[in-house]
């Protein structure tokens, strides 16, 4: 559980062109269309039916990405799997001799990870920083070599080319090198599939599990529609679908089902959405690519693609946010970690504030508006209006977290030990703590990011990949809190003193992630709540339910402090970053919905906080030891002194909800 590396693994996958293990014997896998790796995996030591939890991260960029390379990213996949299993790793700046002058290493390995390259422009990267490759002296790749060395982080004209309708590949790889391209492109694709096998830990320990992964680029008019893509086997596309070919998310989910789902060789596929925080109002409107709203069947589609989204990361929460919008929320917890801190809510609004996205209003990577519609409680909410509408719920997905580390760091979320996540755009304390360059993605509004956790009877990576699918997930800030949630109708408080707390909650309820139906006689459903706190990590300070439901004419949302206390008086101390005041190692309480209507749909999900501690800005801040009265507003480092950005955060974990769905008349 806590991912303890074993240094004698080995590489055991190797490519295999014959038949599938699993599947029918006479029927071959066609080595032009998939990649296929031999499986021979030992029964796991650790297996455990009422299940563990495993921590991980199923978001990174290594060089193979033209946004990492082009901040001097020099980790490979192989990297940064040895990175998440405990080994250290180099970062920039590298002098001459390619000796890095910075490392980095977990004091907690992961359990889990995946490779999340972007899919877009593989060729293309590589071939601007091969000097022996063919386009090496393209006008495109002097561009991004020049912004490489420039460290604007513009990545030369390869992010514009993503922005159109449909978006297109640069020039040196559309025309006459298209096919030389395309086969460097296999080939890459090929790497890091391999080497995802090789990292997976096939023996009885079950170390540490991979996925086969990749990100598909989705930036139309620069609003974030990213989705990474996990594969559940060791068959593969023999090629990614990129943005490029599918500039739409029903083009991928088409393409998925073409190259993979459809398949009938044991080729498994899930979507996971991120960063609805700066998707312009795209990410979760329920609407077709013509514009017309969802179907039954599309809504179908979209819920067993996409059970999960990615609530937290280092460019901050996707949870909810406040607005002067039907889906903003007066939940203060709301304010957490948000990449546009000063949104426009009312009358009283700071000079320069952000505004809430209108209808068609762009946002996105440009910072121009915020939309709280694409914040991920704000779909839950959505999707219940949508399945009392077509009959089927398109966003019922659960949570995750991740990093979203363009530096080959999976995990790398520790507050006192952040060295960035961007290479050398913020290699040092000052480029960490500046203005950035305008964008709405600035360091000193980003964070270290999250961690996914799994409830898995082992840590293999089938076991985890059905755990994904039945959302019995969570996502977290990066702590380590351990959180269990069931719902049923006949839990007793005494539940939480029991032995068999898990098998009960198992045998006479629904995990995380999980539908309820038919309340009898229509009693109110009943949550068993059981968190333990990080032993590394500050106290918990309180348990809360968010619950969403829909009346038949609108959605709404409730919060309930439902275990702790949120005015415990627990501090932190801002210059040495020690923590005070009570708090409780671990909480665990049964809750009854006390405004339940057994007619009108509802979600609910689990928020646990934990009491303040330092933010990373203030852990850097601190060992710089500055002198504020010499540091005026114009230098890097006045984030240090700036009151505007708090010095304390509240870690949290967020569970997947709990669906209740009455019965049809």
């Amino acid at each position: 559980m806590n991912g303890r590396l074993v240094s004698s693994m080995l590489p055991t996958a190797f490519l295999l062109l014959g038949t599938l293990v699993g599947c029918d014997p006479a029927r071959s896998v066609d080595s032009n269309r998939f990649l296929h790796f031999s499986v021979h995996r030992a029964a796991c030591r650790d297996h455990n039916t009422q299940k563990n939890v495993y921590f991980g991260d199923l978001h990174v960029h290594t060089r193979l990405s033209f946004d990492a390379a082009n901040a001097d990213t020099r980790n490979m996949p192989n990297d940064a799997y040895r990175f998440a299993r405990g080994e250290a790793v180099g970062l920039p700046p590298f002098l001459a001799d390619g000796t890095p002058t910075r490392t980095a290493r977990l004091t907690r390995p992961l359990d889990f990870a995946a490779v999340t390259d972007h899919s877009e422009f593989l060729a293309e990267t590589s071939i601007c920083l091969d000097p022996t490759a063919m386009g090496y002296d393209s006008e495109s790749c002097v561009v991004y070599r020049s912004d490489m060395a420039s460290q604007t982080g513009a990545a030369g004209d390869f992010f514009l080319s993503l922005l159109g309708t449909p978006p297109e590949r640069r020039p040196f790889c559309a025309n006459e090198l298209a096919p030389y391209c395309q086969n460097r492109a296999r080939d890459l694709w090929e790497d890091v599939a391999r080497t995802a096998e090789a990292m997976d830990d096939r023996s009885s320990d079950c170390a540490f599990s991979t996925f086969i992964a990749y990100e598909w680029s989705g930036s139309i008019n620069a609003n974030n529609w990213h989705r990474n893509v996990i594969f559940g086997t060791s068959v593969v596309p023999r090629i990614p679908s990129s943005f490029i070919e599918a500039w739409t998310p029903e083009r991928l989910w088409d393409a998925l089902h073409e190259t993979c789902i459809d398949s009938g060789v044991g080729c498994d596929a899930l979507t996971i959405p991120h960063n609805g925080n700066i998707s312009g109002g795209r990410m979760f409107a329920a609407v077709d690519d013509l514009g017309a709203p969802y179907t039954a069947t599309l809504a179908a589609r979209r819920r067993t693609l996409e059970p999960l989204v990615e609530i937290y990361q280092h460019k901050g929460a996707s949870e909810c946010t406040p607005g002067d919008d039907p889906f903003g929320s007066a939940d203060e917890a709301c304010r957490f970690e948000l990449t546009v801190p000063d949104i426009c809510i009312g009358p009283n609004d700071p000079a320069g504030c952000t505004p809430i996205c209108g209808p068609n209003a762009g946002g996105g990577f440009l910072g121009d508006c915020v939309a709280p519609r694409d914040f991920s409680r704000a779909a839950l909410r959505n999707g219940l209006a949508e399945w009392v509408r077509t009959g089927e719920n398109p966003f019922a997905f659960g949570f995750i977290g991740s990093t979203d580390t363009h530096a080959g760091t999976p995990g790398a979320v520790e507050e006192d030990r952040w060295q960035g996540h961007v290479g050398l755009q913020d290699a040092t304390p000052e480029l960490r703590l500046g203005h950035g360059t305008g964008t709405v993605v600035v360091t000193r509004y980003s964070s270290p990011g999250g961690l996914a956790a799994i409830w898995s009877e082992e840590n293999s990576r089938p076991s985890l990949y059905a755990a994904l699918k039945r959302r019995e997930t969570y996502g977290t800030s990066g702590t380590r809190i351990l959180l269990r949630v069931f719902g049923g109708f006949d839990f007793d408080a005494a539940i939480c003193s029991a032995s068999n707390l898990v098998e009960r909650g198992y045998s006479e309820g629904v995990p995380m992630g999980s539908d309820l139906s038919a309340a009898p006689s229509g009693a109110a459903p009943r949550f068993v709540i059981q968190a333990q706190k990080d032993p590394t990590a500050a106290d918990l300070q309180r348990v809360e339910i968010v619950k969403g439901w829909f009346d038949g004419v609108t959605t709404h949302e409730a919060v309930f402090v439902v275990a702790g206390n949120p005015g415990n008086g627990a501090t932190v101390d801002p210059a040495t970053c020690a923590r005070s005041g009570p708090g409780a190692s671990s909480l665990c309480t049964v809750w009854s919905d006390p405004s339940f209507d057994p007619a009108q749909t509802a979600f609910y999900y689990v928020r646990v906080l934990e009491n303040p501690s330092c933010r990373w800005h203030r852990e850097t801040c601190n060992d710089l030891a500055l002198d504020c009265a010499s540091i005026v507003a114009s230098n890097p480092l006045y984030t240090c002194c700036d009151p505007s950005i708090a010095s304390e955060i509240q870690e949290r974990a967020w569970s997947s909800p709990i669906w209740y769905y009455p019965t049809r008349p």
